[in-house]
């Protein structure tokens, strides 16, 4: 029996990215169930923002920026981000009737019959005629390989898995990279551990003064012409660098962030460098980023030599009929809205039959 469906548009992920582009399909005229659906594999609203760890209160969340068409009012900067923005997702999807489907995994998406693609998914096959993607980064956690890693006999996580500070009571910990992510673990654990030890492949890039928005678009240029080369994408605090604020000043004071460079093997209960030096570890925290989820696109060979897929605004430059949103330069929450909007004007136009602008 054959179970496959057809729209017009399949929406894979319900962040803020593909909520985005939901809400500017709706807009637009586009029936949910109808003409387009969304999928979404976590088990409730909230995107990867469900997963965070308690400690990451509404209150330290950076560049939050609100949903198209409903703004976040009245939220309290003590609760857990992931309760805060879990609840804004849900009322957001209710607000707007967008019917998201999960959890839904995607497994494939393939060529189809027709000029269509096949998504094929854990609810069954579609068959549509464009796919906005919007899988962000957070099923991808990155985790470099150094000698002896299978060695050591404590505890290694990663960003992803990271429970909070109060696990770390009384343990030495190692935190491994120079993001925003690790340096909040670092801040955060600093007054449970019994010691905390801060590496990174290159140093520290601390950013002095106001984030203005010709900083911003210029950070966004230059991922962006990455992904126009089909080169991986990096983040944009990669380009922007850390905000050097109170709360940092204090921790580079305190010792607390002080960098050391990365080291150059892992032993059974530490860290080594070739200089001789050695670091005794309890645990080692990997705050190492991720990677693009796009696996499930990989049947329609859409990688470049680089490694990474090439864009141009949100179209695959190899496939039209695919776009990718909150990739590469639109990962950041506004980004993910106007790429959402981006997404959605192209694929009316190719849709209707109308040229799409380059």
């Amino acid at each position: 029996m054959n179970n496959t469906r057809e729209v017009d548009v399949v929406v894979i992920g319900a962040g803020q990215a593909g909520l985005a582009g939901a809400y500017h399909l709706r807009r637009t005229g586009f029936e949910p169930e109808r003409d387009f659906v969304v999928l979404d594999h976590a088990p409730a609203p909230g995107g990867a923002w469900q997963f965070r760890w308690p400690s990451l209160t509404y209150g330290k969340v950076h560049g939050m920026h609100a949903l198209p068409g409903m703004e976040l009012t009245d939220a309290d900067p003590a609760r857990p981000s992931a309760e805060v923005i879990a609840e804004y997702f849900a009322a957001y999807e209710r607000a707007f009737d967008l019917q998201v489907r999960r959890p839904v995994d995607v497994k494939a998406v393939r060529e189809g019959e027709g000029g269509r693609l096949l998504v094929e998914t854990s609810d069954g096959t579609w068959s549509t005629r464009t796919v906005i993607n919007a899988t962000g980064t957070w099923d991808r956690p990155f985790w470099p390989r150094y000698p002896g890693q299978e060695t050591f006999r404590g505890r290694q996580l990663h960003t992803a898995q990271y429970p909070g500070p109060e696990e770390f009571a009384g343990l030495r910990v190692v935190v491994v990279g120079g993001g925003a992510s690790g340096t909040q673990h670092l801040m955060e654990l600093a007054p449970y551990a019994a010691a905390t030890t801060w590496v990174t492949r290159r140093p520290p890039v601390f950013r002095e003064g106001p984030f203005s928005e010709d900083v911003g678009r210029a950070a966004v240029a230059l991922v962006e012409e990455r992904v126009r080369q089909g080169l991986p994408p990096k983040s944009v605090v990669s380009v922007t660098g850390l905000p050097l604020n109170d709360t940092i000043r204090q921790a580079i004071t305190d010792g607390v962030l002080d960098r050391r460079p990365m080291f150059d093997r892992i032993t059974p209960t530490g860290v080594d460098w070739n200089d001789g030096r050695h670091v005794d570890a309890d645990v080692i925290l990997w705050a190492t980023g991720f990677r693009a989820a796009i696996d499930h696109l990989a049947p329609l060979k859409l990688r470049e030599p680089g490694g990474g897929i090439r864009v141009e605004g949100t179209r695959a430059v190899a496939d039209p009929r695919v776009h990718l949103v909150g990739y590469g330069p639109s990962a950041s929450t506004i980004g993910a809205n106007r790429a959402g909007r981006a997404a959605v004007r192209d694929i009316r136009r190719l849709l209707a039959g109308e040229p799409v602008a380059v």
